[in-house]
């Protein structure tokens, strides 16, 4: 068995804790341009995972691995583990508590976490937003939503109204009809990183 960590709901989802974070000047640079004893700039930035899957898929099979190398960023977001609405539905239950057990290890082990969450159909909604707790703050992407608006705004509601965050920290351009405390990381930034 791996670590045990509190749970909720109805599928015992590891809950990630809320944490407090500075949302005045937010930068992200991506797990896959991370690296060993970065420069001071750089470590300053908190870590995304809004990249393909394959980048990332071995952090929860050894999540030890990575974690002197993630730990010398400011915060890191969980990893956006994918819930595509063609999926069978054990898959998207599966990224969630993926994403979830991860955020929970790292704060187990002293880090500052802000959970990503994400949504596919109205069916994912029974799952994909528990382990977090109410006003958190929390992350999600906008990035390959454009042609599917309808379905990304009814989850985007659906998660302001279970989840009332504190803030949401959009990884990409926003929909004029998103309501909240919003604040926007510019992705083609976070791609520049210093070295």
């Amino acid at each position: 068995m791996r670590n045990a960590f509190e749970t909720v709901g109805k599928w015992g989802i590891p809950l990630v804790r809320k944490q407090e974070l500075d949302t005045d000047n937010v930068m992200l640079v991506a797990c896959s341009d991370t690296r060993t004893n970065d420069n001071e700039v750089n470590k300053k930035k908190g870590v995304h995972f809004f990249v393909d899957d394959y980048r990332f898929s071995g952090i929860y099979d050894n999540p030890d691995r990575s974690l002197g190398r993630f730990s010398q960023y400011s915060f890191l977001l969980t990893p956006d583990f994918s819930t595509y609405a063609d999926m069978d539905l054990w898959r998207q239950l599966e990224s969630v508590v993926k994403n979830r057990w991860i955020g929970a290890y790292w704060q187990s082990k002293g880090l500052k976490v802000i959970p990503t969450v994400s949504w596919s159909s109205s069916r994912s909604f029974e799952f994909c937003f528990d382990g977090v707790e109410r006003n958190a703050t929390v992350a999600i992407s906008t990035l390959g939503c454009r042609k599917s608006k309808p379905s990304f705004m009814r989850g985007y509601e659906a998660m302001m109204e279970r989840l009332e965050p504190k803030s949401v920290i959009c990884f990409g351009d926003t929909f004029a009809e998103m309501q909240g405390n919003i604040i926007t990381v510019n992705y083609r930034e976070s791609r520049k990183v210093v070295r």
